[in-house]
């Protein structure tokens, strides 16, 4: 049987309302950042509700490692001593009550703030030959450091070239698809055990789509109960390809997230959404497979809106002149393409 509440006790929780959404910190500590590898059974480093904001700390590659001063032979180094494992550092998992497999994690992007130090390198090429696209003709790499001019939102390349840093995180990523045909840290058959974070794949992880900056919004399918959301992979500026390996690699004093379980949404794949364009994704060994996979989610998006119905030959053509397909990244073993489709075409109240 209910008891009733008593008047005093309903009114209490009349003038209380909707609970109010809270916020949390994560630092960036060895505790709390993993380098190159997404373990599922990594214990959550913080545990919020859905709609909650998380500041999250990162670091540089490599646990920080990865510094102003660091040699190519140390860079060397650090890539051989994590064998199959990324390059990145990605500071989680966080816990999201109430997701769980089948539901999206919407993961807005409110704020990012970097700190002020960045580089960019490309690998050697007589040592590692297919990493980069012209690896081969960089037989002993390159690097180069940067400091960051934070107040004016720029870093100097060298005098006379200036770059505009438009930051944003190369890794967001939820908990593994138990089914990704990645290969499993050690050779292992579990399916559960952790993945590298090299390679793109339904859970996010290193997608290198630049247009993930402040005020953009990625959503992306849950595979294991509590999302499981980790981000790293800093960037300051990346162009569309990224092409010799890295972009201006940084870090975050923070990047603020709000994380939001949608069990109202079903994905395939992650998408974005900016403020002027819906942004759908593709990615596969094949350039020309992360091409067809890019465009038949748009494809498929078009078909599904509600705003103007379309078939899906309608919505096939539409793409055809409307959606911006763009190399998103050539360097992570899967390759990304990111098809962009203007919000500006839909006139219909």
């Amino acid at each position: 049987m209910r008891r009733a509440l008593a008047p005093g006790a309903l009114l209490l929780l009349l003038l209380a309302g909707p609970a109010v959404a809270a916020s949390h910190s994560l630092p960036a500590t060895r505790e709390t950042t993993q380098w190159g590898w997404l373990d599922p059974r990594e214990p959550p480093k913080l545990r919020v509700d859905s709609g909650d904001t998380v500041a999250v700390e990162t670091m540089l590659h490599s646990l920080d490692k990865i510094r102003p001063g660091v040699t190519m032979d140390e860079i060397v180094a650090l890539r051989k001593a994590n064998p199959g494992g990324g390059p990145h550092s990605v500071t989680g998992p966080i816990y999201v009550r109430g997701a769980a497999p089948g539901n999206v994690l919407e993961i807005r992007i409110l704020k990012i703030d970097p700190k002020p130090d960045a580089f960019n390198f490309n690998l050697p090429g007589k040592e590692f030959p297919t990493i980069g696209v012209l690896a081969r003709e960089f037989p002993e790499g390159f690097s180069r450091f940067f400091r960051l001019d934070l107040e004016h939102r720029r870093a100097e390349f060298k005098p006379g070239i200036v770059l505009d840093l438009q930051p944003f995180p190369g890794i967001v990523a939820v908990g593994i698809d138990p089914n990704d045909p990645s290969p499993r840290k050690g050779g292992s058959a579990d399916p559960l055990a952790p993945v590298s974070t090299l390679r793109p794949w339904k859970n996010g992880s290193n997608l290198d789509v630049n247009e993930l900056r402040e005020g953009s919004t990625i959503f992306v399918p849950v595979f294991l109960d509590g999302g499981l959301v980790w981000v790293g992979d800093a960037h300051c500026r990346q162009g569309n390809g990224e092409v010799n390996l890295t972009a201006l690699e940084c870090a975050y004093r923070q990047i603020v997230l709000q994380l939001i379980v949608r069990k109202d949404m079903t994905l395939k794949w992650p998408r974005i959404e900016t403020s002027s364009h819906w942004i759908l994704i593709g990615v596969d060994e094949d350039l020309n497979r992360a091409m067809e996979n890019a465009v038949r989610e748009a494809v498929d998006f078009l078909a599904s809106q509600t705003r103007v119905p379309l078939s899906r030959a309608e919505a096939y053509s539409l793409a055809s002149m409307v959606a911006d397909c763009r190399v998103s990244q050539v360097v992570d073993i899967r390759k990304g393409v990111h098809c962009m489709i203007p919000k500006s075409i839909f006139v219909a109240p």
